[in-house]
Parts: structure tokens; sequence; C-alpha cells
């Protein structure tokens, strides 16, 4: 039996400004679509639904990142300023070459550091949480080489 992860999935309000944000950490916009009809709210258990879609994909084409932003129903809940000790806690991991200027970058697209400092695991990574537009939490990682003094 085989299986992988196909995507991973987001419900965003400003789909415009997320996708900025995620291409800007370097996933490239692949499709965006509406998509409705009876199959969909059958899948999803939302008849009726109407949801404006659009699929990034990291530069490997391994990973692929799903936004969707609801037209209908309207959204029901709002948990993207949750804790990361909350039930149902989501967030993702990107694995970056230089993590300084990835910061950089992103803190244009109002990402901002959850704890206000990057860390270092051992001598294999310099890591830290942000938040990005809409308060999406996203997992940054750059892997140090073996002579890295970081």
């Amino acid at each position: 039996m085989t299986t992988r992860i196909d995507n991973m999935g987001i419900v965003v309000d400003d789909l415009d400004a997320v996708i900025g944000f995620f291409t800007e950490l370097g996933l490239d916009l692949v499709g965006r679509t509406t998509i409705e009809g009876d199959w969909s709210g059958r899948v999803t258990g939302l008849p009726g639904q109407r949801v404006e879609i659009a699929m990034l994909q990291t530069p490997d084409g391994h990973g692929r990142l799903e936004l969707s932003r609801f037209i209908e129903p309207a959204v029901v809940a709002d948990h993207r300023r949750a804790p990361v000790n909350a039930l149902g806690y989501l967030r993702v991991m990107f694995a970056v070459d230089d993590l300084d200027d990835t910061l950089d970058r992103l803190r244009a697209h109002g990402t901002e550091l959850v704890s206000d400092e990057v860390v270092r695991y051992e001598d294999v990574y310099r890591l830290c949480y942000v938040r990005g537009p809409e308060g999406i939490l996203v997992g940054l990682a750059e892997e140090l080489g073996p002579s890295s003094q970081a």
C-alpha cells in the first residue's frame, strides 16, 4: 500500500494576501478556480458550498498547499490566533536555505515571530514559528551545515 500526502489545506479570508505570502516563501501558484456543485458539498458535508481555491506547489513539486476562501456557506469559526497547545492546532513547516533572508522577505507580508526569536536546535537546525497573513502559523527551519556557526 502506498500513502502520500497530496496536499495540506488552509481556509482563509483574503486569498490574494495569503497567495502573496506563500509565493514570497517560494511556492508556485499552479491553479486558481471556484469549486461548487452537488459533488463538492457531498465531499465536505456542506451542501450548496461555493469555494474559491488556489493550489500552490513547492519548487521541487513534492508538496502542495490548497488555500480555500468560502463564498457559501459563511465561515463559522476562527482559529487563526489559537496558541500552539490548542486542540486541533495546525501549522505547516518549511525547510528554507537562508532563514534570515526568508524572514526579511516575509516581514513585508506582515509576518511576526511567535516567540520573538530564532532558536537553534543543537548543531542541526535554526527554527522559528511565524504568524503570516491572517495569523496563519508557519514553521521555518534552516538546516545547519557541519561547519555552521549560526
